[in-house]
């Protein structure tokens, strides 16, 4: 059987959706063809090694039919079926409502190619998206949720049967490739002495708050006055995050990075890690931040307690105070023992185990 992979894109903003969709395809026997298909973008944006991947370079309007666009869509999609014909492909891994717009009207008239559509994270479900997934039978098409929180509301959304595949890594080949305190910490410019760190990683983007979490990390440098933050990422609102930095006179306590392909190895450069998302779903954060070691400090979402339940430590998102007040707390907590008991809630072993053996049965 021969898998056709499709993504949307390439680059930073999805470079966790390529993470899971590979992590999903390391499942499949190496004598099974795959075969990538980006609709934006480029290999070189993916931030992970895509083999003989096709390149769309279709605009979102295009793609989306907005404008005139809508009138070339019939072309667009008489392109698309006969390059799904040529690929032999017998099973479709779609990423997300997006791709599955475009692709999904298609099979209606190929019966014999199965889809299977990940969700990545909430998303606006349209009436005529009901009417699209509902057109399938439940053998050629599957809609999968990455964390049981995300399929519990897209099976209301969608009134409509949701597996949850929660999105897992190889601990021990994540835990190999991860550097050192010291390493990391030259790596990123910072003292490889007791210095106290805390890490965030993410897109800069409004959904991620890490506006929040530099006002936040100003109150708690109040009390904590030799703390230091380093936020990896790149997005929209650097400038506004400099700006606030530099307006603050925080420059040497808080620095942007900016996209690093390597942050995943860095993270024990970090003594704390902080996702103060407002929205996820899944948080991939949170998992490579406790398998590298070092504990983790979240929002308080559903799907963040969903993995480390009572393990966790929580603030309510979008709130400076609490989230100034959480800071400080960790700092005065045994990161250590926080870690240990994150790891052992997290069962990082038992994840891949378990994300392995859903991931063969949805591929066979």
């Amino acid at each position: 059987m021969s898998i056709l992979n499709v993504m949307w894109s390439g680059g930073a903003p999805f470079a966790s959706i390529h993470k899971v969709h590979q992590q999903i395809l390391s499942q499949t026997s190496s004598t099974t063809p795959v075969e990538t298909w980006l609709l934006q973008g480029g290999v070189s944006d993916c931030g992970v090694n895509v083999d003989g991947a096709r390149e769309w370079k279709l605009s979102s309007a295009r793609l989306k039919g907005r404008h005139f666009w809508r009138l070339a869509k019939p072309w667009m999609r008489a392109g698309f079926k006969k390059a799904l014909v040529e690929s032999g492909a017998k099973l479709l891994l779609l990423d997300g409502l997006g791709v599955a717009r475009a692709l999904l009207p298609l099979l209606k008239k190929l019966p014999h190619i199965r889809a299977v559509v990940i969700f990545h994270g909430s998303t606006r479900i349209r009436a005529e998206d009901r009417v699209l997934f509902q057109h399938f039978k439940p053998s050629q098409l599957t809609l999968v949720a990455v964390s049981d929180t995300l399929a519990t509301k897209l099976g209301q959304d969608l009134q409509l049967p949701i597996i949850t595949l929660r999105s897992a890594f190889d601990p021990v080949a994540f835990r190999s490739q991860v550097l050192s305190r010291d390493d990391a910490r030259v790596r990123l410019g910072l003292p490889v002495d007791g210095t106290p760190v805390l890490g965030a990683v993410g897109r800069l983007e409004d959904k991620k708050g890490f506006g929040c979490l530099l006002e936040a990390f100003a109150g708690a440098l109040r009390q904590r006055a030799d703390l230091r933050l380093v936020i990896i990422g790149e997005g929209s609102n650097r400038a506004a995050l400099q700006g606030r930095i530099d307006h603050l006179g925080l420059g040497s306590s808080i620095s942007l990075p900016g996209h690093l392909t390597d942050a995943a190895q860095l993270y024990r450069a970090f003594d704390w890690v902080a996702i103060p998302s407002l929205s996820e779903g899944l948080g991939l954060i949170m998992q490579e931040a406790v398998m590298a070691g070092v504990p983790v400090v979240s929002s308080d979402l559903p799907v963040f307690r969903e993995q480390l339940a009572d393990k966790g430590l929580y603030a309510a998102a979008a709130d400076v105070d609490a989230w100034s007040d959480v800071i400080v707390r960790a700092f005065n907590n045994s990161a250590t023992t926080v870690a240990a008991d994150q790891r052992q809630e997290l069962a990082p072993e038992q994840a891949w185990l378990n994300f392995s053996q859903a991931a063969r049965a949805l591929l066979s």
